[in-house]
């Protein structure tokens, strides 16, 4: 109960911290909103300034302003945007399920592939496919998301003709369809993180003495290595899978614009390019409190996949 009151408390802490953070850089940032807000240079009187100010509370202090926002988003309203003259929430809505479906689908591709080339890697260390293996993972990460995805763009979409060139699909299959090239541009960049996370983790666990007890029980060595070997490695694997699929939303910025999908990455290039800060602040928050959700869960399982990690948390 202790632990959880206390996680608890470190996430209020760690959101107002960041939503402070995010606010105060979009105030310290250039140009006036009012600017944005009016539009036209021929309404720009100084009775209109002064109503738009008062109205949307520019004319009070940072912390003040800051207050009235933070208040507002605790139930729901991030306020209006400039350039689309609608409700920010409302423009998340229509957004966020596009982004949320490409990272679970990288998300799937990267525990699966990642993993398997880690346990794959372990299983041969030393030899030529554990060398194969982590040369061209490292590779494949070195090479930036939206270069990646341009060649992909390149070679499977417009030369090939396998995939479309943009787009997310209008849903179901023809979504998960459109979805496969970003999502495999998004995974691949992580594998190599995975895979070694894995290798390293599962060789570990190797050399420990309940898997040499069970090797010279006779056991065979695949049931070791599943039984054993990887069970005890999960820890390690599933909370560094946890850190890449939370970072994956920051990274669908890149991903998506390549690909033209319109996510919550695409829009907030677009809202900073047109200086339309509610969007700014309200992606950004969102980018935060996902991370949170995302490494709060992966807390509350690490006990359930190792209870030595309960027992130590229990006596600390």
């Amino acid at each position: 109960m202790a632990f959880a009151i206390r996680k608890l408390a470190g996430m209020i802490l760690t959101l107002v911290i960041a939503s402070f953070i995010i606010f105060a850089a979009m105030y310290a940032a250039p140009g006036d909103p009012v600017t944005f807000l009016i539009g036209n240079p021929e309404n720009m009187t100084p009775e209109r300034i002064a109503n738009v100010r008062a109205q949307y509370h520019l004319d009070e202090p940072m912390l003040a302003q800051y207050w009235h926002w933070a208040s507002a988003t605790l139930t729901g309203d991030f306020g209006q945007s400039f350039q689309y003259h609608q409700p920010v929430s409302a423009l998340l809505a229509a957004r966020v399920p596009v982004t949320l479906s490409l990272v679970g689908y990288a998300a799937v591709l990267l525990s699966v592939v990642g993993i398997g080339l880690g346990v794959l890697a372990a299983v041969r260390r030393g030899k030529t496919v554990d060398t194969l293996i982590v040369g061209g993972t490292t590779l494949a990460a070195s090479v930036p998301s939206f270069v990646l995805g341009i060649a992909f763009v390149a070679l499977f979409a417009v030369q090939l003709r396998w995939f479309p060139v943009a787009g997310a699909g209008s849903g179901g299959f023809d979504r998960l369809y459109a979805l496969t090239l970003p999502a495999l541009t998004l995974a691949i960049t992580a594998l190599a993180i995975v895979s070694r996370v894995t290798r390293q983790s599962m060789i570990e666990q190797f050399s420990s003495e309940h898997v040499e007890a069970a090797r010279a029980s006779g056991l065979r060595e695949r049931f070791i290595v599943r039984d054993h070997v990887l069970r005890g490695s999960w820890g390690p694997i599933i909370t560094m899978v946890a850190l890449v699929i939370a970072s994956m939303i920051a990274g669908t910025v890149a991903v998506e614009t390549v690909f033209g999908i319109s996510g919550i990455g695409s829009l907030l290039v677009d809202a900073i390019n047109t200086h339309d800060f509610p969007v700014v602040q309200a992606v950004l928050l969102f980018m935060v409190v996902a991370y949170m959700v995302v490494t709060t869960i992966v807390d509350l399982l690490l006990p359930v996949l190792d209870p030595r990690i309960n027992r130590k948390a229990v006596s600390a």
